[in-house]
């Protein structure tokens, strides 16, 4: 004699319920691993029971497996929704405007415009952007003058080697420039250190030391 159709619906019986319960949690978690093993796919269950205890068997790390479905899921809704892909670009425009203001904002306040509205600690801190600017400004003016005051040099040593001039007749324009980056370099310098390096650098190219 067969074996009678089973009804599904709900077992009244909680000691009964918890039964076929284990039984079949059990059958469908093994059959999501000979699953994953024999088609190599990647598989995640979850289950919770009725007193919301978890059990759950992922292929590979459900954490993973939980990602990928969710991207998997948006990007498939996203070819079928244009409106919200859409609103996702709106979005993301919206979001551009806004740092464009920003940077605007605070391009205007490095200018030392529109300070009314800012507080005390946003002052503070466009005091440090402007001093960091600044330091970076004089450092690369400094970089810039000792280049072109060593191209100077070099081109009176030049002058002096092939002969056709001697110390007495370098030509006054390169001098003059020569001198001009010194003193520019000893007005700008902020540091003694600075100022007696200028100053000495001034002395051996007078004597010839360089």
């Amino acid at each position: 004699m067969g074996r009678g159709k089973i009804v599904i619906q709900k077992i009244d019986s909680s000691a009964s319920r918890q039964v076929t319960f284990s039984k079949r949690r059990n059958g469908l978690l093994k059959k999501a691993k000979e699953l994953s093993i024999l088609c190599d796919a990647e598989v995640g269950v979850v289950i919770f029971s009725c007193t919301s205890k978890l059990h759950e068997f992922a292929s590979s790390s459900m954490r993973s497996t939980i990602d990928r479905y969710t991207k998997s899921n948006e990007d498939h809704h996203g070819e079928k929704n244009p409106v919200k892909e859409l609103q996702l670009r709106q979005r993301e425009v919206a979001d551009l405007k806004q740092k464009l203001l920003d940077v605007q904002d605070n391009r205007r306040h490095l200018m030392g415009e529109g300070l009314s509205p800012l507080s005390v600690e946003n002052l503070q801190i466009l005091e440090k952007q402007l001093q960091m600017s600044l330091k970076a400004v004089r450092m690369r003016k400094h970089q810039v003058l000792n280049e072109e005051i060593g191209d100077l040099n070099k081109m009176v040593s030049n002058a002096n080697d092939s002969g056709e001039v001697t110390s007495r007749e370098v030509p006054h324009t390169l001098a003059e420039r020569r001198d001009l980056h010194l003193q520019h370099h000893l007005h700008s310098s902020r540091s003694r250190s600075e100022v007696n390096e200028a100053a000495h650098i001034s002395m051996e190219l007078r004597l010839g030391l360089r």
